[in-house]
């Protein structure tokens, strides 16, 4: 019999191309978005990675209305569930959000879905996190580190999504270490996340790419990332979620890293003629730490970034799920072809 897997936050990037990848591997999918709007939107992207077998509830994509931030509809949505990605979180605040609210939703919302997953008898949820709910408290700090240590959340200077991350995923190992009855959880620590996209409604951190091909980014700040494709993600999720050995385990899914100057050079080499708006020009962290507090305050989550020297180990994923990334500079270039090809860049 085909299990059925949830996904949650259908019509978000990551949580779209693990949609895609498992109806491509011969499971059913459910995935919960907000409204019933949404259905369509989200169909229409994992078809352009998948055929879904048609989404009128005799294929094998079909949704359910849930939302992070309240009960209802969580027990519906997991009703006849095997397992559970549960990728939905908060992304970032604005200026005039509330810190506090994005914290609650994301640490509130996973403890939802582990409730309605343990009455409902699911077999494993496997959780995204993120890298920064494994690294030291200051990106500057040297070496690399891996899925044993976890950032602090007490520490003043992070940043609202940093403590947002730790803090579900503090409270997902709390509740599975506390419940007999709890599904076997695992959790996944992505980097950056670029790759192609599946629709223009929702291109989350590939907006980077997009903002430097069109020229709108004129200058690139000092920053590193740890890339990893969003094919890769997907593929590293299903892992975790399948391999005996993974259950109660972390696993860092980041990638290879590059500064962003050097993510512009590839993308000026790579891309020709079509490439050439992307600016090369490395702004200097004082311009950028101005800018933060006098023009932008949206810079502000990324000035801790800047210089950053601290790393992240992927040998676990390889040893126990058999996981490899494929290289940042290809991820880097198949992104920028996909916005070219959506016209959104």
């Amino acid at each position: 019999m085909t299990e059925l897997v949830l996904v949650t936050g259908g019509s978000g990037y990551v949580a779209g191309w693990c949609a895609a990848e498992l109806l491509r591997r011969g499971y059913d999918v459910r995935a919960t978005v907000r409204g019933p709007a949404k259905e369509r939107t989200v169909a229409e992207a994992v078809s352009a990675g998948t055929d879904p077998g048609g989404t009128d509830g005799t294929g094998r994509l079909s949704f359910a209305v849930a939302d992070l931030t309240g009960d209802d509809g969580w027990d519906a949505a997991l009703k006849g569930v095997d397992r559970v990605l549960h990728v939905a979180s908060p992304l970032g605040i604005t200026a005039g959000d509330d810190p506090a609210a994005m914290i609650a939703a994301a640490r509130d919302g996973t403890l939802r879905v582990l409730r309605a997953a343990t009455a409902a008898g699911v077999k494993r949820v496997v959780m995204t996190s993120a890298a920064n709910a494994a690294s030291p408290s200051s990106y500057a700090a040297e070496g690399v580190t891996d899925e044993t240590l976890w950032t602090d959340p007490d520490d003043p200077t992070l940043i609202p999504y940093r403590r947002s991350k730790t803090l579900a995923e503090r409270a997902a190992w709390d509740f599975a270490n506390s419940h007999d009855d709890a599904p076997e959880l695992v959790t996944v620590l992505p980097g950056a996340v670029f790759g192609p996209i599946l629709t223009t409604s929702t291109i989350g951190s590939v907006g980077i790419v997009q903002r430097m091909i069109s020229g709108r980014l004129r200058g690139v700040p000092r920053i590193g990332l740890e890339i990893v494709d969003v094919r890769d993600l997907a593929d590293l999720h299903i892992r975790a979620m399948t391999s005996p050995e993974a259950a109660g385990e972390r696993f860092l899914g980041t990638g290879e890293f590059m500064w962003m100057r050097d993510m512009a050079l590839a993308l000026r080499d790579g891309l020709g003629p079509r490439g050439q708006k992307v600016s090369t020009r490395q702004l200097p962290d004082l311009v950028v730490r101005l800018a933060a507090r006098f023009l932008d305050r949206s810079l502000r989550e990324v000035t801790p970034a800047l210089g950053r020297r601290n790393r992240h180990s992927i040998e676990k994923a390889r040893r126990v799920l058999g996981w490899e990334p494929r290289p940042a500079r290809q991820t880097v270039l198949d992104c920028a072809e996909s916005l070219l090809s959506y016209g959104v860049a």
